[in-house]
């Protein structure tokens, strides 16, 4: 209905409007009425009203039309701005063309009033309806490009993440193969275990492509690491571990908690000290790493790529969903992250 409307009843409309407040103005000026004038000067000059509006708004249309097949990527200042200058040259042409022998030809001539009114209302109508017919392509338009941005965005963000998490395999593998080489030369037959151990472990981090997994996944994979870990650490090593089974459908991204427990058993010293804590709290995850340090040094110094990588994929996955903090205290190291229940 709304497009059998504008097509066919808005351009005569347009027309009259345009003519019968030119028409009005005049007469506020000179006195006259010309509801008084001859039937037929006035059904004239309204049936050429009418016209001149069929052929201006079907001129306006085919003009936003090519606008738009040409920039189908969207709007620009640049272009708006060529738009309305078209279509101010486009509607003085045709007004004066239409308007002027009109008034000059009826009543008293054409006067100086004549020639303000014929340039100025017209142009002001033409103005209003460039901004109604155009507003719904504007406003598609600048939804189409935030769509854009999003998708370029998030798309940059994906590849961010791949990156980073691409970073733990490498570090992880130098980490286990370390421990293998050395078994090898100890236990063969622990050594195949580990090496079991390890493919499994391995498997979760390459092949395990969903964006989120359940907690459970995430509690059996830090077991599997734990024990691989185990292997290659000292005797004099005091390991507590607990993991909350209440904690077993809550989602998250995977492997977060790794970062912090391949930190602890990197960076341990002193008393050779390690508590790992996950547990559900309230509604969050809340998982905690301490580990004894020989001396006291900066986290920044102790961080390294895999908590670097941590912080920014914290920010990408969780951004102000999230805690993350890390404290060298007098004798041991301190990192705990809490995560929202999905």
């Amino acid at each position: 209905m709304m497009k059998i409307f504008w097509k066919y009843f808005f351009p005569p409309i347009y027309g009259l409007l345009v003519y019968f407040t030119i028409r009005l103005l005049t007469d506020s000026v000179t006195e006259m009425k010309f509801w008084y004038r001859p039937l037929s000067l006035n059904a004239f000059e309204m049936v050429t009203a009418i016209l001149m509006g069929y052929l201006l708004i079907g001129i306006f249309n085919w003009l936003f039309r090519y606008f738009d097949k040409k920039n189908e990527s969207g709007f620009s200042y640049k272009i708006i701005l060529k738009e309305l200058l078209y279509i101010f040259i486009i509607n003085q042409l045709v007004q004066n063309a239409v308007l002027t022998p009109m008034a000059a030809f009826t009543d008293n001539g054409l006067q100086l009033f004549d020639l303000v009114d014929i340039n100025v209302i017209p142009l002001l109508y033409c103005f209003i309806y460039y901004g109604v017919r155009r507003s719904n392509a504007f406003l598609q338009a600048y939804i189409n490009n935030r769509l854009q941005l999003e998708k370029i965005t998030n798309d940059q963000l994906q590849t961010e993440l791949k990156f980073l998490r691409a970073q733990y395999h490498p570090h992880f593998l130098f980490n286990a193969l370390n421990t293998i080489y050395f078994q090898m030369d100890i236990d063969v037959q622990a050594a195949k275990k580990t090496v079991e151990r390890f493919s499994e472990l391995l498997r979760y981090q390459l092949y395990d492509q969903q964006q989120m997994v359940s907690v459970a996944n995430e509690i059996q994979y830090l077991q599997n690491f734990i024990a691989l870990q185990k292997i290659r650490s000292s005797r004099r090593l005091q390991l507590e571990v607990h993991l909350d089974e209440a904690l077993h459908d809550e989602q998250v991204y995977p492997l977060l908690f790794l970062p912090l427990v391949e930190n602890a058993f990197k960076y341990a010293g002193g008393d050779f000290r390690i508590h790992i804590c996950l547990k559900k709290q309230d509604n969050e995850i809340a998982f905690q790493v301490e580990n004894s340090i020989p001396d006291k040094i900066s986290f920044e110094a102790k961080g390294g790529i895999g908590l670097d990588n941590l912080k920014r994929r914290l920010e990408l996955l969780y951004p102000g969903k999230h805690s993350f903090t890390a404290q060298v205290k007098e004798k041991s190291f301190l990192a705990e992250l809490k995560l929202p229940t999905r």
